[in-house]
């Protein structure tokens, strides 16, 4: 079925774009909502007096989307994560990571408009990004992926501790860990000692 849209409906079209769709979503989905009206020749009449005005509004999301791409484009995001001695990451960057850190930024961008190549950033590293705006317009972003500092160090000290220490010294040390929990636990134990 032929329908002329009166909004801009996502993942569909633009105000005044002409879709063929199912007749069960424009019956069910689109004409309750008035997201669009059947095609035919007095709506096209309709449309075609709206044709400046709609010009107009594609010409100004141009514009906000040339503006945007300029921003993006100016940008640099870094990302920090925790991070193996190797550089690989213990997660993975994703584009949802990238819409997030965008938001914190000020920019709404969804993740689906986000892409990366390989779908995942699994190690430290510098990469680039594109984000889909309008029509064909696109940024690349330049994104920064940094170790975590303080995991690393932590987990460089543990096993730095661990191997000083010989094997029935911290055998010994989890014995004595194990009975001063039990010791603790037991009030009623603690209460026959005193006595």
């Amino acid at each position: 079925m032929k329908v002329i849209l009166n909004q801009d409906v996502k993942h569909l079209g633009e105000e005044g774009d002409i879709k063929d769709v199912a007749t069960g979503y424009f019956r069910n989905y689109l004409f309750p909502r008035n997201l669009a009206v059947p095609c035919n020749a007095v709506t096209l009449a309709h449309f075609e007096s709206r044709k400046e005005e709609i010009e107009a509004k594609k010409a100004l999301k141009r514009t906000d989307a040339a503006s945007l791409k300029e921003r993006l484009e100016a940008l640099s995001i870094t990302i920090v994560m925790p991070a193996g001695a190797n550089g690989k990451l213990y997660g993975a960057v994703t584009n949802q990571t990238l819409s997030d850190e965008l938001a914190k930024q000020g920019f709404d961008i969804e993740r689906k408009r986000i892409e990366i190549p390989g779908l995942t950033f699994k190690s430290v590293g510098n990469y680039h990004a594109t984000v889909k705006l309008y029509e064909n317009t696109q940024a690349n972003l330049s994104v920064t992926v940094e170790a975590h500092v303080e995991a690393e160090s932590k987990t460089a000290q543990k096993t730095e501790r661990n191997a000083r220490k010989p094997r029935a010294e911290k055998k010994a040390e989890e014995q004595q860990e194990t009975v001063s929990q039990d010791v603790v636990s037991d009030p009623v134990a603690e209460e026959n000692a005193e006595n």
